[in-house]
């Protein structure tokens, strides 16, 4: 190469070097808006390395949060905004509070009481009573609590202005780090501008009106309840009727009333299915002599995982068998096996389906959501209002707080089989049940057993719950050991109930780890 094409090279590198800069510095003026200059060296200072870069920016400390919400940088904005009410609410207390008026309310009590003990007093001595000198005793304990807090009331007020300056000193820590963190939290943001333009940049009236109106309505809002108590009604408790509770309650009770009468037949049904089920494992598990049940469960072990494991399950069935929780346990296990059996077969086809329906899959989501998230002991209110008490509310219950898992893991494993694979059958003539039971379902087997495993875990982890509604078995033992503080008898049932969802883990998950 001559010199002369080496001095172009270095010429056109020059100029690729400076459009660059140049598209660089628009960039960063469009995303910022305001002082471009500035901004566009601090950005170059922070990207030059990959460590923490000391910065400070003036107008970040001193808008403190509103400069975030107004950079739309909430992240940062939220916690700071929480870090500088506290430490507004410690000035204001210092400077203005009453610091001591918790105290003198508490003398005011204590005198009220103090006054009708000398009441109390004069009425025992003009009657010349036995208990005069308990009374005198009590007075004079109000009184020294009387001087006592008299006393604390006094230091409180006096300590007002440390408060005041512990207060002051937060503030300006908080300013600093504000001051500090600023530029890097925008770089930071500004990165991910320049890869999705629906990111917020700039600044927006709006968005500045609301940053200031949040921030400025948190600050005046929590300085005025804990400066001044009381001094505006509402802050402390929330407006409300209690009319409006009532005539909801009202509302749902006539509600669940109406589903339950007209339904009754649907309930019947359902209640009967379960108990059919449950009725035929119960004669399996417990009236079927135990040294059957004991090696057929061994011999599963062993046939799915392994030596090992049906040691272990021997070893956990014997301690259930020597402790006495043999009947108990093959009851739980009955109740188990109901719902978690009707949970798998209808989880498992649901999933199947909802695998390729996402609008399908879309509807079941949020219900699934709700039946995981609401409390336990939330939905058996309904469930016993439309099944009462006894064992298919229980099975019911357990269904509704574990059935969720398999629909979800089925969906996951079948949406992550590859379409590569599924091409390449449907391309060789493969039907849908072939592509459904040779490609997809061999595939997505992992995530679905997953999905049963915690199925089963999950219905495991009803069992104490469920015996509030009439469920026997462990659960029993587990719940009488809550009520009368038997930690003996609890230790021994949980045990028992550990080692039962030990043996179905070992089952389920067979040797597939």
């Amino acid at each position: 190469m001559s010199q002369t094409d080496t001095v172009l090279n270095a010429e056109s590198m020059s100029d690729l070097a400076d459009t660059r800069a140049e598209s660089r510095a628009e960039l960063t003026a469009e995303f910022v808006e305001t002082n471009p200059d500035y901004y566009q060296r601090q950005f170059a200072n922070i990207g030059s390395t990959s460590q923490f870069t000391w910065t400070f920016n003036l107008m970040a400390a001193l808008l403190g949060p509103i400069w975030y919400g107004m950079r739309s940088i909430w992240k940062w904005g939220l916690p700071f905004v929480i870090l500088e009410t506290f430490a507004l609410i410690q000035i204001a207390r210092g400077l203005f509070g009453d610091l001591g008026a918790g105290v003198r309310e508490r003398i005011t009590q204590i005198e009220g009481t103090l006054s009708f003990r000398r009441e109390q007093l004069e009425a025992a001595i003009s009657k010349n009573a036995d208990n005069v000198d308990v009374f005198k005793r009590a007075i004079a304990s109000l009184e020294q609590a009387v001087e006592d807090f008299n006393a604390e009331a006094v230091a409180a007020q006096e300590g007002a202005v440390w408060i005041a300056l512990f207060g002051f000193i937060a503030l300006l820590i908080i300013k600093l780090a504000e001051g500090v963190i600023a530029n890097s939290a925008l770089e930071s943001r500004f990165s991910e501008w320049l890869s999705d333009r629906s990111i917020n940049s700039g600044l927006t009236i709006q968005r500045t009106c609301v940053s200031v109106g949040f921030v400025l309505i948190i600050f005046a809002v929590s300085i005025m309840h804990f400066t001044f108590p009381g001094a505006v009604q509402g802050l402390a408790e929330f407006p409300t009727d209690g009319s409006i509770r009532l005539t909801a309650i009202g509302w749902v009770e006539a509600l669940f009333e109406f589903i339950r009468s007209a339904g009754q037949g649907i309930f019947d049904f359902i209640s009967y299915g379960i108990r059919v089920v449950l009725d035929g494992l119960e004669v399996i598990f417990v009236a079927t002599p135990w040294p059957v049940i004991a090696s057929f469960i061994i011999l599963l072990t062993f046939l799915t995982a392994g030596k090992g494991a049906a040691v272990a399950a021997a070893c956990f069935l014997a301690y259930m068998g020597f402790f006495g929780f043999w009947e108990k346990a093959m009851t739980t296990l009955a109740l188990l096996g109901t719902a978690a059996c009707i949970s798998i077969l209808l989880g498992i086809p649901l999933g199947l389906f909802c695998a390729r329906r996402p609008r399908v899959y879309a509807v079941i989501r949020p219900i699934m959501d709700f039946m995981q998230t609401m409390p336990s002991f939330v939905f058996m209110i309904p469930v016993i209002a439309f099944f009462s008490v006894g064992k298919p509310a229980a099975v019911i219950t357990t269904m509704i707080f574990g059935g969720t898992p398999v629909v979800r893991l089925t969906v996951l494993g079948m949406r992550g089989v590859p379409e590569t694979i599924r091409e390449a059958a449907i391309a060789y003539g493969a039907s849908k049940w072939y592509l459904l039971t040779k490609v997809d379902l061999p595939l997505a087997a992992p995530s679905i057993l997953a999905g049963v495993n915690q199925t089963i875990m999950l219905s495991l982890a009803m069992v104490v719950v469920a015996s509030l509604i009439g469920a026997k078995g462990l659960g029993e033992d587990v719940l009488e050991a809550l009520q009368y503080s038997s930690v003996g008898q609890g230790i021994l049932a949980g045990f028992a109930i550990l080692f039962c969802a030990m043996i179905l883990n070992q089952i389920v998950q067979g040797k597939r780890d």
